[in-house]
């Protein structure tokens, strides 16, 4: 981990002054934050790279992992794409299901923190701890038109909590506690975005046989249906039939996640008589995955919903030309014509991947102008300045939303 000094040339000195000035304040506090894996995924990438800042910073910040086994991270995964508004037969069992997992790890997690920090549905019902310390719950994921049921099933643990946090403004709902909306960050010294030597790179291309003969279409992105890895080959196959291009779908499967594993065999079956498609498991393999947004040509992020999608700043701070879902909290990151190209449809998405493929110029001008956009509100020291500001503010009341 880089020191906090580190990050003056990037954001400047005024910026790290203000989290000392920040941390000072809450160095009698200790937070405490739980999720439901501590690999894979964006928040677990977040918290390994927060955690020691903060604690570098004089903010005594701890993580725990609830535990919880197969049929429960079925159920989990069933609520999530129920939030983001997808068809799921859900029934009483598996609310039992939920409750009974919870059940035990309410039993058994020690709670201690003064700020207890939870992250999405899986750990929610550990609010039934609550004693005379302030609890958070922050949901990652894009909740604008949820499922009714499960939603009305997380509120009766939601309205115990001091404080929601979300990351986009259409995710807001209305709630009886106070709502603070913060955009997730990225780490510009992490192994997945600090700078890369080109033999680091050619490496990796080497590794996987991935020539530069020809444009580099990417994805980078966990196997999972809504971030529609069938439609990322489609889009492909759409471009492929005007310029010659190769597709790469790079990934891995989080541990909470149980359909992963089908969802990247059905996409294999579907790429397999194309030797230009490249579907490469990388598990936590973050110098590979930098390596291949940096040899891409263009990045796609086709998502069908999504919370945030850490994966489209990862490769604008890369100032590579990003096409990009209009959905979630992707338009935060991209301002369309702008810092990248947004979609809603797979022939929108080979459009755009056209255009720039056809005008590389402008698609070096859109990674630039995407990189300061990255740069400006999307590192981990304003992650910080607004999770200590947030913390700050639990010590106040009112229950307007609060924008950080």
């Amino acid at each position: 981990m880089p020191h906090i000094k580190e990050y003056i040339p990037i954001v400047g000195q005024s910026i790290i002054d203000d989290l000392h000035l920040l941390a000072e304040k809450l160095k009698d506090k200790c937070v405490q934050h739980v999720n439901s894996t501590a690999v894979g995924g964006g928040v677990a990438e977040i918290l390994n790279r927060m955690i020691p800042l903060l604690n570098e910073l004089g903010v005594n910040t701890k993580w725990d992992v609830i535990k919880g086994g197969e049929q429960f991270f079925e159920v989990t995964k069933k609520f999530h794409n129920a939030l983001h508004g997808r068809s799921e037969t859900i029934e009483q069992n598996d609310f039992d299901i939920f409750l009974e997992t919870s059940k035990r790890n309410i039993e058994e997690m020690n709670i201690y923190g003064d700020i207890v920090f939870i992250h999405d549905p899986q750990p929610i019902a550990l609010v039934d701890k609550k004693t005379g310390n302030k609890w958070v719950w922050r949901c990652h994921i894009d909740v604008s038109n949820p499922d009714q049921k499960v939603w009305d099933f997380l509120m009766d643990f939601i309205v115990r909590y001091d404080a929601a946090v979300f990351s986009a403004p259409s995710f807001a709902r209305r709630l009886p506690i106070p709502q603070f909306l913060i955009a997730p960050s990225i780490d510009p010294f992490s192994d997945k975005n600090k700078d890369l030597s080109l033999e680091t790179i050619n490496v990796v291309l080497e590794k996987y046989g991935i020539k530069q003969d020809k444009p580099i279409i990417t994805q980078i992105s966990r196997f999972d249906r809504l971030k529609d890895p069938i439609g990322v080959i489609e889009v492909y196959q759409q471009v492929k039939r005007y310029i010659d291009c190769q597709l790469i779908l790079a990934g891995g499967v989080a541990t909470d996640d149980p359909e992963g594993a089908k969802v990247l065999t059905e996409v294999q079956e579907r790429a397999k008589k194309d030797a230009d498609i490249h579907i490469l498991l990388l598990p936590q393999n973050d110098i590979e995955v930098n390596a291949l947004q940096r040899a891409s040509t263009v990045i796609v992020q086709k998502s069908l919903k999504e919370g945030f999608g850490l994966t489209v700043s990862e490769a604008l701070w890369k100032a590579k030309p990003v096409v990009a879902s209009n959905v979630g909290g992707i338009p935060l990151q991209i301002k369309h014509k702008y810092s990248g190209l947004l979609c809603h449809s797979n022939q929108g998405a080979a459009f755009a991947i056209k255009q720039i493929l056809h005008d590389p110029a402008y698609g070096q001008k859109l990674g630039e102008n995407g990189k300061e956009n990255i740069k400006n509100n999307f590192l981990i020291t304003r992650h910080l300045r607004d999770y200590m500001l947030l913390f700050l503010m639990l010590y106040h009341h009112g229950n307007e939303v609060i924008y950080l």
